[in-house]
């Protein structure tokens, strides 16, 4: 068997190796170290947890033994998706190059760019960041990629799933045609195979187990659920979930918690809480302070739970994880493969439980046909009912009697004429007794009766403001009070008056009396005099009295002369 004293690798390094506790190294090592060693591009596809992040620190710390890094310009750059997955990377490489003098800098978001400007401009020989930050700081002009010996993407089809692949390619554009390139993947996409065909030159491909295949020492089970109710899928998922952690007793150490969305991830970390279990939330939206926090709280043991979206399902390397629960069936299949892989690494036994309703069947369909097994059927702990189980459904808000409905429409309205059919008839008849007394208009031969049965006999201004009246008093506020005034405040109403004006216009063929056109002043240069003529115009012509306009005949054999 193989040891990691049988590889070429620095003595400082087999030193540092050997003191974190290792002495063989898994499949990918063994077959990745002695061609990269060699300087040959490495193609590693491997599933998580098969130890690819030492499989290029440990070369990339030999060949970077020899030489001196020079100002913003490092020596060897390593891509992650996340920034969890950057930080691991970083304390990796912290452990086996402990006994060397190689410098490092790690570029992530949520850090400030000074201290992350200060490492760079003293010389880094390995640059680790995600593909975002390290493009700000080259637009920025703090950095310069042509000194690059040794390139690593990590993850690669988690950098497709995010959309880094065209800030890949531009990386890639910015770095010597003659560095040295490892990539590591999972899975192979089409478009990851496409990059590597593009950007590695005769590279080693390693493949250590078959693409998207799951640890075999990983339990898996699948909980599948009808809900109660289609508004109660949510509130039944946790119940499932908080029945399955009490079912597995001491047996659940610790546990990572997937969810699709991070609103969720924040409402079943909440939820947890609220039932008595240690529970902690992370995710891309949570400042990176909160995360490192949050993380390292997981590793130490002081959070049982990490309830976490995509973030934490690449890379992380947390050996002692003994349970992983979908809470949301991943819509992506290669995501499964991922998330399980948080558990049963190093050779650890794990359990990996999904949750599902009947709507995830086409995302079930398409895991089982990715790893090519079908998820074994779990049954629900002894003693739970899922219809007697659940949170229960927040009570409705009273609105009150006197209270609308914003909505115009389906369970709105529905609401509007329940509000209606609760209101008692004595107060319907509370509020006819209460009606305004009739108003009596000075400028009117008529007076305001404000009845229901009189309405036709009632002009149309007038049952304009009768409605005003009566839904102010049905409301109860003052807009009632400021109604009623106001038929007595407004100006005459002259809109018949204008309608027969309008009547006798069109009847006199357009006027009538009314004077029509400028009235008795006509501008002065509408009556001036113009020549068309290519002479210039004489003084006389310019001093021609006004009011005569000129004949139009002249003007036409004046032109046409011309």
């Amino acid at each position: 068997m193989t040891k990691f004293s049988d590889l070429a690798l620095d003595p400082r390094v087999l030193q540092a190796v050997a003191e974190a506790g290792y002495e063989t190294p898994t499949p990918i090592q063994a077959q990745a170290i002695p061609h990269a060693l060699i300087g040959k591009d490495v193609l590693g596809i491997a599933q998580t947890g098969t130890g690819k992040t030492a499989s290029f620190v440990l070369p990339m710390i030999t060949l970077l033994g020899q030489g001196r890094a020079k100002a913003r310009m490092p020596r060897s750059l390593v891509l992650c998706p996340t920034r969890e997955l950057a930080a691991q990377v970083a304390e990796n490489f912290e452990t086996y190059a402990k006994y060397t003098k190689l410098t490092k800098a790690l570029l992530i978001g949520g850090v400030s760019f000074g201290e992350q400007d200060k490492l760079i401009d003293r010389g880094v020989d390995v640059l680790i960041a995600t593909p975002g930050r390290l493009l700000d700081h080259h637009e920025r002009g703090k950095l310069l990629l042509t000194g690059v010996q040794i390139m690593v993407v990590d993850e690669a089809d988690r950098m497709l799933d995010m959309g880094f692949i065209p800030d890949i390619e531009r990386i890639f554009a910015l770095t010597p045609f003659t560095r040295q390139t490892f990539f590591y993947s999972a899975t192979m996409a089409p478009e990851i195979e496409r990059i590597t065909n593009t950007f590695l030159s005769n590279a080693v491909k390693i493949e250590v187990a078959r693409q998207a295949t799951t640890s075999e020492t990983i339990e898996q089970k699948l909980f599948a659920i009808t809900p109660t109710r289609k508004d109660r899928s949510f509130a039944d998922k946790r119940s499932v979930l908080r029945a399955l952690i009490r079912a597995e007793g001491e047996a659940c150490t610790n546990a990572i918690i997937f969810c699709n969305r991070k609103m969720d991830v924040d409402v079943v970390s909440k939820s947890l809480k609220q039932h008595g279990f240690n529970a902690s939330p992370i995710h891309g939206d949570l400042d990176q302070s909160v995360r490192t926090k949050t993380l390292d709280g997981f590793r130490d043991g002081s959070v049982h739970l990490l309830v976490a979206s995509d973030v934490a399902a690449r890379g992380l390397d947390i050996p002692a994880v003994s349970h992983v629960f979908n809470f949301d069936v991943p819509s992506h299949p290669e995501d499964y493969v991922h998330r399980i892989g948080r558990t049963g690494r190093a050779g650890r036994l794990g359990k990996a439980f999904t949750i599902s309703t009947p709507n995830d069947a086409k995302y079930l369909a398409a895991i089982e046909n990715l790893v090519k097994t079908s998820i074994p059927l779990g049954t629900l702990p002894e003693g739970f009912v899922l219809a007697e189980a659940g949170d229960a459904p927040p009570p409705r808000e009273d609105r009150g009697a006197g209270s609308r409905s914003r909505s115009r429409g389906g369970r709105g309205g529905e609401g509007r004429k329940a509000v209606v059919a609760e209101v008692p008839v004595a107060a319907v008849a509370a509020v006819a007794a209460q009606a305004p007394a009739p108003v009596v208009d000075a400028q009117a031969d008529h007076v305001h009766v404000h009845n229901h049965s009189h309405r036709e006999e009632q002009p149309r201004e007038e049952r304009r403001y009768d409605r005003r009246e009566r839904g102010g008093d049905r409301t109860g506020d003052r807009s009632g009070d400021r109604a009623a005034d106001r038929p007595n405040d407004r100006q005459p109403d002259r809109s018949g008056e204008r309608r027969d004006d309008r009547r006798d216009y069109r009847r006199d063929g357009g006027g009538g009396n009314n004077v029509v056109g400028m009235g008795d002043h006509v501008p002065e240069f509408i009556l001036r005099s113009f020549h068309i003529a290519s002479a210039p115009i004489t003084e006389a012509e310019l001093n021609e009295p006004e009011g005569e306009a000129p004949d139009v005949e002249e003007m036409t054999d004046s032109s046409s002369d011309a």
